[in-house]
């Protein structure tokens, strides 16, 4: 359905997310969360400071730019594949690896040590947006021997994976 005309009336290039609000609809994950996190009520996800709020949105650039499409590939490929009973392209694999290992150590980088959240000690949309993708990034042997290299960003998966909204919304596959 993602080529219907519907959705591409939401979403120009067919992809997801796609969201409508008070009248606006727009595309992009991060245009989405930001607004969200403007304009509905609740706990704000976006960091006051200025050196943690650029942080978080320097997070979600290379999530969005370089880590999503190198390491969904690695997933798509490991994961969703073989329960298709589709083969895995190991050159692909191959290929999306370095980016997906780049990424992760850039993502290493960045986390702030001064709490348990990637953005310091308040959880931030940069923790909501990066967790899904690390979740599934982990289930690969290539994603758990990245994380091998990424202390911070491993012991903060672990402290993430627990919390109760992640449980809940945690997809099964298989």
């Amino acid at each position: 359905d993602g080529q219907s005309a519907a959705h591409l009336a939401r979403q120009p290039f067919g992809k997801v997310p796609a969201f409508s609000h008070d009248g606006m609809t727009m595309y992009e994950t991060s245009a989405i969360t930001h607004y969200v996190d403007d304009a509905v009520p609740g706990p704000k996800l976006q960091p006051s400071d200025a050196m943690s709020r650029a942080r978080m949105n320097q997070i979600l650039g290379v999530v969005d730019s370089y880590a999503y499409p190198s390491m969904i590939s690695v997933v798509f490929q490991r994961v969703v594949n073989p329960l298709l009973g589709a083969p895995v392209d190991e050159k692909a694999v191959a290929d999306a690896k370095p980016k997906a290992e780049k990424s992760l150590a850039a993502l290493e980088s960045l986390a702030d040590n001064s709490g348990p959240f990637l953005c310091g000690k308040d959880i931030s949309l940069a923790d909501l947006y990066v967790a899904p993708l690390m979740e599934y990034f982990s289930a690969t042997p290539e994603g758990k021997a990245a994380l091998s290299k990424s202390p911070r960003v491993k012991r903060w998966l672990e402290q993430i994976s627990n919390r109760p909204s992640v449980v809940k919304t945690r997809p099964t596959l298989g």
